[in-house]
């Protein structure tokens, strides 16, 4: 199975998967997936904003997370690992509100005062640039589902196969490239995986809104 080149590339054969898309407005998890949505973005003509999510970690391991959350919704909790860990979404109060003011923090980064795009009515895609648990992406679909857009389409480049078919009733639509048996982490099926900083996520955003004049003409 062959890699992406990069997220640039996969963004790219995402968007070939995504041409009947009906005016969308692209919602991208910063800060990996907005590399992957910003050539979607331009190939389709749409509007490109971040939907800012944090992960929500055990406290003894906060790399393992046992939930997440995204900006303006609630925390969703993996409730059989609570269960397993003796943990209760109660007991982990305090991690919530540390993760609260981080996400408001990332929120004035990369928006400042901007809000985010009315979606009501709106066909919104969600891009991520790929799923091992999907505890962020899940939360953010929650989050956009309550905005009543009139379709919701979650969109990445490669996935856990587990984890994508447990994300498909929280999505009108989820678009996967790869779901490879042997997965491991995202960053294995990337040639260069390297890690974005904020300024690259802020320079995406300007110019997804400096080229938003149209869509690309489609092959």
């Amino acid at each position: 199975m062959e890699l992406f080149a990069d997220r640039t590339q996969a963004g790219e054969l995402l968007a070939e998967r995504l041409r009947d898309a009906h005016d969308p407005v692209i919602l991208a998890l910063p800060r990996g997936g907005v590399a992957v949505a910003a050539p979607i973005a331009r190939r389709l003509g749409a509007p490109l904003e971040v939907l800012v999510t944090r992960k929500i970690g055990f406290p003894p391991a906060p790399e393992l997370g046992v939930g997440a959350m995204a900006e303006g919704g609630e925390p969703v909790f993996d409730h059989g690992l609570l269960r397993r860990l003796g943990l209760t979404p109660e007991s982990l109060a305090d991690v919530v509100r540390r993760e609260r003011r981080e996400l408001a923090r990332r929120v004035r980064v990369y928006r400042g005062d901007r809000p985010l795009p009315p979606l009501e009515g709106r066909e919104v895609i969600v891009v991520d640039d790929g799923l091992a648990t999907g505890g962020t992406a899940r939360a953010a679909l929650r989050t956009v589902a309550a905005a009543k857009p009139a379709k919701v389409t979650l969109a990445v480049p490669v996935g856990s196969p587990d984890t994508v078919a447990s994300l498909r009733d929280e999505a009108d639509e989820v678009v996967v490239l790869l779901t490879p048996a042997a997965f491991q982490a995202v960053g294995q099926w990337y040639a260069d995986f390297e890690q974005l900083t904020d300024d690259d996520v802020l320079r995406l955003l300007e110019e997804s809104s400096a080229g938003d004049d149209g869509p690309d003409e489609l092959a």
